[in-house]
């Protein structure tokens, strides 16, 4: 069983940085496309940023340039390198990975259990 587990959230005055990790754990073959999305109260969850496994990154408009993606794939890992972080930033965010567990066996997406960021003005 393949589980994402997330580390690093918690609360951060306004300017302040964090920085999000996120582990594959479980067997599994390949790790393809991963991403950090995020869900505020009472809104939708949506993307924040995204890393191929060619290293190729998209980044939603309300982050780009304050926040950076990256992974290591030897470790199963994904970063997310927040700066100038602002009260609109205030979400749980979720870690997703897109794996194939088995050779020839179809890629799944995973997702992490979510982890609070707080941003206080």
């Amino acid at each position: 069983q393949v589980q994402l587990v997330e580390s690093g959230g918690g609360g951060v005055q306004a300017g302040g940085s964090l920085r999000l990790s996120c582990v594959a754990s479980g067997r599994l073959s390949s790790i393809n496309d991963m991403g950090w999305y995020r869900q505020a109260p009472g809104q939708q969850r949506e993307l924040v940023a995204s890393i191929t496994s060619g290293g190729i990154t998209n980044y939603s408009d309300s982050v780009k340039g304050r926040f950076t993606i990256s992974s290591d794939n030897a470790k199963r890992t994904v970063y997310l390198q927040m700066n100038s972080l602002e009260p609109e930033d205030r979400a749980v965010y979720y870690c997703t990975m897109k794996i194939r567990r088995f050779s020839g066996l179809a890629i799944g997406t995973y997702w992490g259990q979510g982890t609070q960021v707080t941003v206080s003005s």
